[in-house]
């Protein structure tokens, strides 16, 4: 009988293991997951960002609510959604890292950008934070402006992809640019250096992203860029 209880015991707890499987079962809750932690959205948001459906974005966050992965807090009429706990972005960028070590179409997707392991060396940490301190390098944020206001790299440019090519006259041509985005698996920031490298910029991404520059507890700065007329 005792033998039986401990296997019912452990039934129950993969049982419970599942519950976060069937949250990553989906390619989009995966990419909701993304997006949230980068910044707290309302379910709006989220279904223009992924697009989805308003319905079908609501039912995928409340899988993931039910996997209280995800919480929410009320503002009026909206309900915004955020990541529950920094171990959840930790588990999305363990996932990406498992999926790029282990499943050879990830790393064939970043070789069609230019982006492999193999073909553009990335800017690591320790390495940025001396730079951005010497001031010998160009930061770019290339997500969107709402990703960049609840938190960037200090002294971060936020250049979003869609508008690189037409402020590219804003970048000294000849210092160095390292653009950085939502994580390992983003291709923002590779897409960003693939363009900045055409137009004749020295460019590298960030060995990550956002989400493991806050895990490693590394200075974050808060708000909206500051026009360049309130920086005269």
């Amino acid at each position: 009988m005792e033998h039986e209880g401990r296997v019912g015991e452990r039934a129950a707890l993969y049982e419970q293991l599942a519950r976060i499987g069937k949250v990553i079962v989906h390619p989009k809750r995966i990419e909701l997951l993304e997006l949230l932690c980068q910044a707290e959205r309302p379910v709006e948001a989220l279904a223009v960002a992924t697009g989805l459906k308003l319905t079908t974005a609501s039912a995928h966050l409340q899988v993931m609510r039910q996997a209280r992965v995800v919480e929410t807090r009320r503002d009026g009429t909206r309900v915004y959604y955020r990541a529950a706990g920094a171990e959840v972005c930790q588990f999305v960028t363990a996932l990406g890292d498992l999926a790029r070590a282990r499943l050879a179409e990830v790393e064939q997707i970043f070789h069609a950008i230019g982006a492999a392991d193999g073909e553009a060396e990335r800017v690591t940490r320790s390495e940025l934070l001396a730079r951005v301190r010497a001031g010998d390098v160009v930061v770019v944020d290339v997500r969107p402006p709402e990703e960049y206001e609840a938190g960037h790299i200090p002294g971060a440019i936020s250049l979003p992809l869609e508008h690189l090519e037409a402020r590219l006259f804003e970048l000294d041509p000849d210092v160095e640019v390292v653009a950085y985005c939502r994580g390992p698996l983003c291709l923002l920031a590779p897409q960003a250096v693939a363009r900045l490298r055409s137009a004749g910029h020295a460019a590298r991404c960030l060995e990550d992203g956002m989400p493991e520059w806050r895990q490693a507890k590394l200075p974050v700065a808060t708000g909206a860029q500051a026009s360049k007329r309130s920086q005269r």
